[in-house]
């Protein structure tokens, strides 16, 4: 499995690390853990897909109130 920082998703989706902050701030990306020794977070190849969804989604002008509640129904499916 691949872990990814903060500043590989950045550079690997184009979205700045501010973004993704602000993702995390409102649940729509969840950390995978945090190294100890420097409590950077840490994501796997499931943030980064959910990601690639959000970036489609506000492409497509979808509200981000409105693509919590999308990718929340998706997990209870």
């Amino acid at each position: 499995m691949e872990f990814y920082l903060v500043k590989d998703l950045s550079r690997l989706s184009g979205i700045s690390i501010y973004t993704l902050k602000y993702y995390l701030k409102l649940g729509l990306l969840r950390e995978t853990g945090r190294s100890p020794e420097t409590n950077f977070r840490y994501f796997d190849n499931s943030t980064l897909d959910r990601l690639k969804k959000i970036i489609e989604f506000r492409r497509n002008d979808i509200s981000l109130d409105k693509i919590r509640q999308l990718m929340d129904e998706g997990k209870n499916r």
